[in-house]
């Protein structure tokens, strides 16, 4: 198990705002009314621009001059003077899907006012409806108090996952099920909301604390602490670490919902299954879960009502993967689920440690906020790809130093529900296992864990240096990930050439590169072997012969193309040949 100290320095302060915090049920359902009060401002005299729509053949509906004289009759009556004049109204423009008319008056209206205003007009039988036209904020950054100022692991520029393009871009996780193998999960309001059913797998009762042998629903955190020498040993006595809920927060904490912090794939659901206990956990009984929360049967058990798409492994030890364990997780990965594990925290080739040295997983190192290995995390050719883990010494404070999320503040059974900080590459795991129900949720088809492994590596962000031990390609980045399995096609990763091209004249090579907002310039080349190739790009769609952004077609291969202040989004990059070429690479680099 890659647990790491828990920092409770923040938890204390802030599990008080979290105490008694409701979770909506949602919004009612909007009642169709003809004059919509429900997005005024409050008494802040914010509201000067209205939609209105007038029934088909109405002369207000079709004659711009006749509305504004319409309504300035009306806000001279119904509008409160003492700021002078009555207000006039002036035509901005006819909506193109509704045919409404967006007016907007010389001055702002108060709450009271704009009602008064509005009831006016919608009291005219010839209106359909009247609604103020109101400025929205953008969505996808949590309104989770504490997301800003302590989860610097999703966002930062450097050293974070690249969330926040992603959930502009609407990629949340919605409707994407994980399955968290760990601890189990303990009562918490930030993570209620996204709980399904799940289920103990835990059968000895010495490690599931129990009274007797057997496995039960539910998949609670009962507590996982130890006296001195009860693991063997010289073994020393700890708390319980609420391990599980921590990376459950991770992956799919609720947010939004104006409390606590935030979850990667924050519109997921978690399936906990607890397979960690006292001690430790029984591959027996680990193995059995991945089956069972991939959708498999398990003796003795009910069927999971909710096959994960993705299941995170936070969890592991020293030695070969077990064949029994392989099993498993081939039959998890056959039923199309992609499997997340940590490296392990040893500092040492991970090729030693498993199940993050089995075959058919996304095997996740750890870096820190400066995009540096963390000095715990296992290394090696093992590793596809590093995500945020912590640093503890890595960064300005130590907020920084931590990956901050949903904990407990028992130190035996469960108590009171907080936050609080860990490290290790059970925290970097998370981060991939959430970006991988993200992408799934944008697409229409989701990918394969084949396909899904690829396109998490291709499109990983390269680490600002080169780490002092191989990490796998680069950190996990959401928003480029979304980009380019919506896009489709086969992607380019930032710096890494493709190489071994060949084809004939009219024949080419299509890849597809995400740019990030703010990026100042975008390289691309062609080089290497023989013949004749044109390059072109273009943001959006494919480029061609007669639509392109730049394009580049000197003689011979070494074709550059240089974009700068680029537009976000899927950049297509084309190598089309203008004669029979070999040999030729082409590489995107953005800066």
């Amino acid at each position: 198990m890659q647990h790491k100290a828990l920092s409770l320095a923040l938890a204390a302060a802030i599990v008080a705002g979290a105490t008694g915090t409701a979770l909506s049920a949602g919004p009612a359902q909007p009642k169709l009314i003809r004059a919509d009060f429900s997005a005024l401002g409050n008494d802040d005299g914010s509201n000067d621009r209205f939609i209105v729509k007038y029934r088909n053949g109405a002369a207000a509906q079709s004659d711009a001059a006749q509305l504004t004289r319409t309504l300035d009759s009306v806000a001279s009556r119904t509008v409160l003077r003492a700021a002078g004049a009555a207000p006039r109204a002036r035509h901005l423009r006819r909506l193109a899907a509704s045919g409404a008319h967006l007016v907007r008056l010389s001055r702002k209206l108060d709450r009271v006012e704009a009602q008064n205003f509005m009831l006016a007009i919608a009291a005219d039988p010839a209106v359909e409806y009247i609604v103020p036209d109101r400025l929205r904020q953008p969505t996808g950054v949590p309104n989770d108090p504490f997301y800003a100022s302590h989860q610097w692991h999703y966002n930062h520029p450097v050293g974070g996952a690249g969330a926040q393009p992603a959930w502009d871009g609407g990629a949340t996780g919605q409707g994407v099920v994980v399955a968290v193998l760990d601890t189990g999960v303990t009562e918490h309001p930030d993570l209620a909301g996204n709980l399904l059913p799940g289920y103990d797998f835990i059968v000895d009762h010495e490690v599931s604390g129990r009274a007797t042998d057997g496995r039960v629903p539910g998949g609670a955190d009962t507590g996982d602490w130890v006296a001195a020498n009860a693991c063997g040993a010289g073994t020393p006595a700890r708390s319980s670490s609420w391990h599980g809920t921590h990376v459950s927060g991770t992956v799919a904490a609720v947010s939004n919902n104006g409390a606590g912090m935030a979850g990667v794939a924050f519109d997921a659901r978690i399936v906990p299954v607890r397979v960690l206990g006292h001690c430790g956990g029984y591959d027996s009984d680990i193995n059995d879960a991945i089956v069972w929360a991939s959708g498999g049967h398990v003796e003795g058990v009910p069927d999971n009502e909710y096959p994960a798409e993705v299941i995170n492994m936070s969890l592991g030890g020293n030695g070969a993967c077990e064949v029994a364990t392989q099993a498993a997780i081939d039959s998890a990965v056959a039923r199309g689920t992609t499997i997340v594990v940590a490296a392990g925290n040893q500092n040492t080739d991970a090729i030693s440690h498993t199940p993050a040295n089995c075959q058919n997983v996304i095997t996740v190192g750890s870096n820190g906020i400066s995009g540096k290995r963390a000095s715990y995390s296992n290394y090696g050719a093992r590793i596809d790809i590093a995500a945020p883990g912590g640093g503890v010494n890595d960064g300005a404070n130590q907020n920084q130093g931590y990956i901050w999320s949903t904990v407990n503040l028992g130190t035996t059974v469960p108590g009171q529900a907080g936050y609080g900080g860990m490290v290790g590459t059970s925290m970097a795991a998370p981060h991939v296992a959430g970006v991988a129900a993200i992408v799934q949720s944008a697409l229409s088809t989701p990918k394969s864990p084949l396909e899904l492994a690829a396109l998490l590596k291709q499109t990983a962000r390269p680490f600002p240096i080169a780490p002092d031990r191989p990490l796998g390609i680069g950190i996990v980045d959401a928003g480029s990930a979304v980009v380019v399995a919506r896009a489709g096609g086969q992607p380019l990763t930032n710096g890494v050439p493709r190489t071994g091209l060949r084809g004939n004249a009219g024949e080419g090579f299509v890849y597809v590169f995400p740019v990030a907002a703010g990026t100042a310039r975008l390289n691309v080349i062609t080089y290497g072997g023989t013949g004749q190739v044109k390059l072109l790009a273009k943001n959006g769609s494919e480029p061609t012969t007669s639509s392109y952004e730049a394009i580049s077609q000197r003689p011979g291969n070494n074709q550059t193309i240089t974009i700068n202040a680029p537009a976000a989004g899927a950049y297509y990059v084309k190598v089309l040949g203008a004669a029979t070429f070999t040999g030729v690479s082409v590489k995107a680099t953005s800066m």
